[in-house]
């Protein structure tokens, strides 16, 4: 499971849904929730984890797209297997995990050190642990 450190910047609740807002590795990220933590607050420290079947990868993209978790990186390391092919994303100091086909690996021509995105929905999205507060 991958995970992100990152710092809770705005919560939007409206019925029995939750939008939330981070900052994370210098990127504004955001997620959805049904069931919210009461110890949430905005300048909470958390760690969200996502999983490496719900990272999408990108060599660029040219056109508006729904996927508001766009994470900018350099491949760092590539397990091609027969069928599947596992991808590691190096963005600053964090290592991410994408599981993709190997025939979309093969289609994007993904080498170590490219540039890469990492796409993740909002509703891929959840916290695994409230690290503190802020101040």
């Amino acid at each position: 499971m991958n995970q992100i450190k990152a710092t809770i910047t705005n919560i939007k609740k409206h019925q029995n849904i939750s939008a939330l807002s981070f900052d994370a590795l210098g990127f504004h990220m955001s997620m959805v929730a049904l069931e919210l933590n009461e110890k949430l607050q905005v300048g909470t420290h958390v760690t969200i984890k996502a999983k490496a079947t719900n990272i999408s990868l990108a060599k660029e993209i040219e056109h508006q797209i729904s996927i508001s978790n766009q994470l900018h990186g350099e491949v760092y390391e590539i397990d091609n297997g027969v069928i599947l092919c596992s991808v590691k994303i190096k963005i600053k100091d964090t290592i991410l995990e994408s599981i993709i086909t190997q025939n979309s690996a093969s289609k994007m021509d993904i080498k170590v050190g490219d540039k890469i995105i990492a796409l993740i929905k909002a509703t891929d999205i959840s916290v695994a642990q409230i690290v503190g507060e802020n101040g």
